[in-house]
């Protein structure tokens, strides 16, 4: 019981590190000085950005609790780490990550 117990610490600090890089991204114009958030994404969505193209969508934060999104989170980590400028971004085709979030609504 311990290692699960762990194992959810971890994922915990993951998608605490995961929105706190969200929330601080860019800061241009189309971004709140105030509070840092993007003026055009509603309360409790984040924007990422996915595919060759790095097309933008707003998602849900409930996403985050799904296994599948967070195997993709996992896979953008190793991928990119949390260190860069873009934001978020998840490696996959858009078609699969459309397919995925269609799945999860």
């Amino acid at each position: 019981m311990g290692v699960r117990k762990s194992n959810k610490l971890t994922q915990a600090a993951l998608l605490k590190q995961i929105l706190k890089r969200c929330s601080s991204i860019g800061k241009k114009h189309w971004y709140d000085e105030v509070d840092g958030l993007p003026l055009d994404v509603p309360k409790g969505h984040f924007p990422v950005y996915v595919g060759v193209n790095r097309t933008r969508y707003i998602i849900p934060i409930s996403y985050l609790t799904y296994p599948e999104f967070q195997r993709l989170l996992r896979w953008s980590e190793e991928e990119f780490g949390f260190n860069h400028e873009m934001g978020l971004t998840i490696p996959c085709e858009e078609e699969v990550f459309q397919s995925l979030t269609s799945m999860l609504q």
